[in-house]
């Protein structure tokens, strides 16, 4: 039997006496910057003025110049949606930063050109999204929740109409579904675009275009429910952390470093104890098998 979808799993935000005043405002990466380390969320969101960041990194370049592209394909009239518009879209939203050398870039644009020319492909120019680049949001009890969302797509499902969250990614590994049923921000997605299109929304899917492949999870009211509530405590947690360290705490004690792999690709490495003793990455690292 499937799962039941009640949905009254999750609270919303209503106004009645004995509720917080104060929401925690958030998008689902500021709540990841928590919980992948407290101590990098604190040098992001805490401390003024913001320590230093190191150099630009070439795969952040890579992944915004190809959404950018996707976010104007789709602002095309339909009868332009083909793959000869691509190169000029490509180029026109191209960010240079963090390449080693001119090589290593216009590599980096030609592999990228060819995902975008692959990928659109499988796209109906005709079908209109939901929303491209689109801002959600909801509240519940502790949040005040907004982010953008890559796509979301009107389909219609075994229930009527419906959405779907559509994530873009670009990184050398492949994807498979327990990395959409584990991503937080594509359930938190699915919650509030449930709310601003009034419509089921349970279909979360990462489209890995170096690899063409789409790694898909339908959640359930349950699902999504969890998901909400750890975000709620996370919220919870960072409220407190902020609230003693204005209260005089030690705020390295306050937010602790998670050491790991991450390390290396943090932007505030050089300025985290932790993080100064691992090996830095370079800024080119993730995208040097592009030239090959």
């Amino acid at each position: 039997m499937p799962p039941t979808r009640n949905r009254a799993a999750v609270p919303e935000q209503l106004g009645f006496a004995g509720m917080p005043e104060r929401l925690f405002v958030c998008t689902p990466s500021k709540l990841g910057a928590y919980l992948d380390c407290p101590r990098r969320y604190r040098y992001s969101y805490v401390d003024r003025p913001t320590p230093p960041k190191g150099p630009p990194w070439a795969h952040n370049s890579l992944g915004a110049s190809v959404h950018t592209a996707l976010k104007n394909w789709y602002a095309l009239p339909p009868e332009r949606r083909e793959p000869g518009a691509l190169p000029t879209l490509l180029k026109s939203t191209w960010v240079r930063e963090g390449y080693r050398d001119v090589e290593l870039e216009r590599a980096a644009y030609r592999r990228a050109l060819d995902w975008l020319e692959t990928y659109v492909a499988t796209l109906d120019p005709e079908e209109e999204p939901l929303g491209v680049e689109r801002v959600v949001a909801a509240k519940t009890s502790v949040l005040a929740l907004n982010g953008r969302a890559d796509r979301i797509d009107a389909r219609v499902g075994p229930e009527g109409p419906e959405a779907v969250i559509v994530d873009y990614k670009t990184g050398r590994t492949g994807l498979h579904a327990d990395d959409a049923r584990g991503s937080q921000a594509l359930a938190l997605y699915a919650y509030a675009a449930q709310r601003v299109f009034r419509r089921p929304c349970y279909r979360v899917e990462l489209h890995h275009l170096p690899t063409g492949t789409v790694a898909a999870h339908e959640h359930t009211d349950e699902s999504l429910a969890r998901q909400v509530r750890r975000a709620e405590e996370a919220a919870t947690d960072i409220m407190a952390a902020e609230k003693a360290v204005a209260g005089g705490a030690d705020p390295d004690e306050t937010f602790p470093t998670n050491p790991g792999s991450l390390c290396g690709w943090c932007d505030f490495r050089k300025v985290c104890p932790a993080g100064a003793s691992v090996a830095a990455k370079e800024p080119w690292a993730a995208v040097e098998h592009l030239a090959g």
